[in-house]
């Protein structure tokens, strides 16, 4: 199994984008899948989550500029991210929980800069 993560950049402040990770190989149900960042000098903390029925949580940071959505029938889950700040900078990962009992799986990690 593989989580494979898209669509980071660089982008001025108060523009967006959209990251995009797409799970492959022998997958038999996909529970929860989130999003986590980790910026330099910092430990990796949740963004946003989205469960198998598609309730969402966010962090308090991001809450009102970021959305999490997911398409089960292409098991992927996506992170549109508008109004950027400086402080959003980070590797972004991917994260899935895959089959029963649930087993974690991560991306590769994707860069976010984000230019005042």
């Amino acid at each position: 199994v593989q989580l494979q993560a898209s669509g980071g950049g660089l982008v001025q402040a108060g523009g967006s984008l959209r990251l995009s990770c797409a799970a492959s190989g022998s997958i038999f149900s996909i529970n929860g899948m989130g999003w986590y960042r980790q910026a330099p000098g910092k430990q990796r903390e949740l963004v946003a989550a989205i469960t198998s029925g598609g309730s969402t949580n966010y962090a308090d940071s991001v809450k009102g500029r970021f959305t999490i959505s997911r398409d089960n029938a292409k098991n992927t889950v996506y992170l549109q991210m508008n109004s950027l700040k400086p402080e959003d900078t980070a590797v972004y990962y991917c994260n899935a929980g895959l089959g029963q009992p649930s087993i974690d799986y991560w991306g590769q990690g994707t860069q976010v800069t984000v230019s005042s």
